[in-house]
């Protein structure tokens, strides 16, 4: 008789490195920033203020440093994989911080009825990147075996 059988209902559950973590969670806040900007496109006025120039990015300067800004996040879903720990953890904390910090002021300042998507994408990228903070904070350390 074998007692380690297991039933067919039983599923594999294996320990997910904090790389793959980190990295899963900055793909998804990108995803997220991209289906806000796209979704904008449908709040009424917005083409025609990007038709006209009349737009929040209206200058080059301002379009560079958004592009930068929205660059970071995709850039740590490899650097997040790649990077040595000590480095990684930090970058993670202090990128998550900024990130959410930046998110939770967007959802405060766009409560109207047309950005109500804009919020709860806002409410749900901060909670991804308070993620990326919890879990680079509790980054374990490896142990040495001897």
């Amino acid at each position: 008789m074998n007692i380690n059988k297991t039933s067919s209902t039983d599923f594999e559950d294996i320990k997910v490195n904090i790389k793959i973590k980190l990295s899963a969670l900055w793909a998804s806040v990108t995803l997220c920033y991209l289906y806000g900007d796209y979704f904008e496109l449908y709040v009424p006025q917005k083409t025609q203020g990007l038709v006209n120039g009349a737009n929040l990015l209206d200058s080059p300067m301002k379009l560079f440093a958004a592009s930068v800004l929205l660059a970071i996040p995709a850039l740590m879903v490899f650097l997040s994989i790649i990077l040595k720990p000590k480095i990684n953890r930090w970058l993670n904390i202090v990128l998550g911080i900024f990130y959410t910090a930046i998110m939770v002021l967007i959802a405060i300042t766009s409560i109207t009825p047309w950005r109500t998507f804009y919020v709860f994408l806002a409410i749900v990228e901060s909670a991804i990147t308070s993620l990326i903070v919890y879990y680079a904070w509790n980054w374990t350390k490896s142990k040495l075996i001897t």
